[in-house]
């Protein structure tokens, strides 16, 4: 079971995420997205879920304004497919509350890339897939707020550390409680001529 691309469709026909599990050039991958968007968007709601496409089969499903489709070969099961695709809108619907992805589509990315590496279903576990996003995300704002302090430092708004403990201990810091480390700035001298 190999799935070959990931494609969220709005109603209107804008792609708002597109994955390749297989190589493809440029051209044919934009000629795909657009028949597939057009057999996809002029299809009714009552209509069968699958349909051929070239070599391929099309397996889709719409979830609000948005349609997943993915590409998968002539003799993988289209069931498994729904499966998948509903795992991922689960697993979207618990991370962001609702399918808005275009203010967070690389979150949308980080959570595909987690259920499905090279086509294949990789963890079929929802609350691995939530914890792992979850660890990522707490290792970038761990981050986010390093990059901050270095920039308040870097800026001359860096509060010392000393004005955090006075504030808590509601007393002037001693100074033996804390190491000095003298700097010193070589100056540079102009000479004229």
């Amino acid at each position: 079971m190999a799935i070959n691309y990931v494609l969220l469709v709005s109603r209107q026909g804008k792609v708002r995420l597109a994955k390749w599990f297989t190589t493809m050039a440029p051209k044919l991958k934009a000629k795909i997205v657009k028949d597939v968007t057009q057999l996809v968007l002029a299809r009714r709601t009552r209509m069968c879920n699958f349909l051929e496409y070239k070599d391929s089969k099309v397996v889709y499903r719409r979830y609000a304004s948005l349609f997943f489709v993915t590409g998968i070969g002539q003799a993988d099961n289209e069931l498994i497919t729904l499966e998948i695709i509903h795992r991922y809108v689960e697993v979207l619907d618990r991370y962001f509350g609702n399918l808005d992805l275009i203010f967070n589509f690389q979150r949308a990315y980080a959570i595909l890339d987690e259920l499905i590496i090279a086509g294949e279903l990789q963890e079929s576990s929802k609350k691995s897939v939530l914890r792992a996003i979850g660890q990522s995300d707490s290792i970038e704002e761990a981050e986010a707020s390093e990059e901050g302090s270095l920039a308040r430092i870097a800026s001359g708004t860096f509060i010392s550390p000393w004005t955090h403990w006075a504030a808590f201990t509601h007393q002037p810091p001693v100074l033996k409680d804390f190491v000095s480390v003298q700097c010193s700035i070589p100056r540079v001298i102009e000479v004229q001529p």
